[in-house]
């Protein structure tokens, strides 16, 4: 009996979290209890263990829940080591090949980016940034991305925080005209840093979307500024788009990737 309980706890708290993590915005309580068709006080219980163990946090105006640090560590992990990594692996080595310069595919990491993969180009002279390593939001062509892709409460977090550090005598500090470069990003689906990261460095992303059509994932180039202009980076940008296409079918489950079965004439 007290096994069966435990495995009624477990499936309870895994399914709060499921829909959490795949709703459209943050849900509020009301909302969890009726889509897990639990009682409030039930729902509140495991909220609060979700809470206390990171897997769920409060968003900002503490009404609606989120999907909190560990969970999001622990989804970053397992879509690194998954057995769909083989085929992007092959995507962003074949994008490499193409246009000669160095490619990685970043995720969100609370209000960081974090690198899933990374596939360096042959040229001697490199930026080098591991797998695994975190990078600011408002300096990044992928960061600049998530940030004009994701609701606005990210962008909050990240002025509440005072997280506009400055790297480089063009890192954008000022949350005004960061919106105004962000409004921009927005419009073209193209997330650019010119030398704003890392003197002598420029980048491009494009966004990897889920079945939804939401941002999960960038596709990046970077290198050196007399290697890479901007120009040339933004020239770039239809091979980062296919490579991304390709990606994003590496997200869906093979049940969502096989084409539909056409009934056949009587």
């Amino acid at each position: 009996m007290a096994t069966q309980v435990t495995s009624s706890i477990s499936e309870r708290a895994l399914l709060l979290l499921e829909i959490i993590a795949s709703a459209e915005g943050p849900p509020t309580l009301n909302e969890l209890m009726a889509a897990a068709g639990l009682p409030k006080a039930t729902t509140h219980r495991f909220l609060t263990l979700l809470e206390r163990l990171g897997f769920a946090q409060r968003s900002l105006d503490g009404k609606r829940y989120e999907v909190g640090h560990r969970l999001t560590s622990l989804a970053i992990q397992a879509m690194r080591h998954s057995l769909q990594s083989a085929p992007r692996r092959a995507i962003l080595t074949a994008l490499v090949n193409e246009i000669g310069e160095t490619c990685n595919i970043t995720m969100l990491d609370g209000m960081s980016l974090v690198y899933l993969d990374r596939v360096e180009s042959d040229w001697p002279l490199q930026f080098r940034l591991k797998v695994g390593s975190h990078v600011p939001l408002h300096c990044t062509a992928s960061g600049k991305l998530f940030l004009s892709l994701s609701p606005p409460s990210l962008r909050q977090s990240l002025y509440e925080a005072k997280a506009l550090v400055r790297h480089t005598p063009r890192t954008i500090t000022s949350p005004e005209a960061l919106d105004a470069a962000l409004e921009k990003i927005r419009k073209t689906g193209i997330g650019t840093d010119n030398e704003e990261f890392i003197e002598g460095m420029t980048a491009a992303a494009v966004p990897v979307r889920d079945s939804k059509g939401n941002i999960c994932a960038t596709v990046a180039v970077h290198g050196p500024v007399n290697r890479l202009p901007f120009s040339r980076a933004l020239a770039l940008v239809p091979a980062l788009k296919k490579a991304a296409s390709a990606i994003e079918k590496t997200f869906l489950s093979p049940a969502a990737q096989a084409p539909s079965k056409k009934p056949r004439n009587a």
